[in-house]
């Protein structure tokens, strides 16, 4: 093996194992985002009563769920929901929801 040719397997070895640390992050908020469609529907569309969530701003977002976890907004089930993540959750979960249409 030439050194050129070891140099290139490292680089790639190292861009493979930043691609799974990137789709590791990408997978936890999806997985996390999946609980909310038990309610609001597959991929936060709603089927009934309760509001679609895909395509909502990020911003509007993060402030409703950090207020329902602070208790600014009211809601039973969302308050319990809200307590158990946290703000860079929300951020990653408001980022994913405004990309679904």
């Amino acid at each position: 093996m030439t050194i050129k040719t070891i140099a290139l397997s490292l680089a790639a070895s190292a861009g493979f194992g930043l691609a799974g640390v990137a789709s590791a992050a990408d997978l936890h908020t999806q997985a996390i985002s999946a609980t909310c469609m038990s309610c609001h529907g597959p991929g936060g569309k709603s089927l009934g009563a309760i509001p679609s969530i895909n395509g909502l701003d990020k911003d509007y977002f993060v402030k409703q769920m950090k207020d329902f976890k602070s208790g600014a907004r009211q809601g039973t089930i969302m308050k319990r929901h809200a307590y158990g993540y946290t703000d860079a959750e929300f951020e990653a979960m408001g980022a994913y929801f405004a990309t679904l249409k």
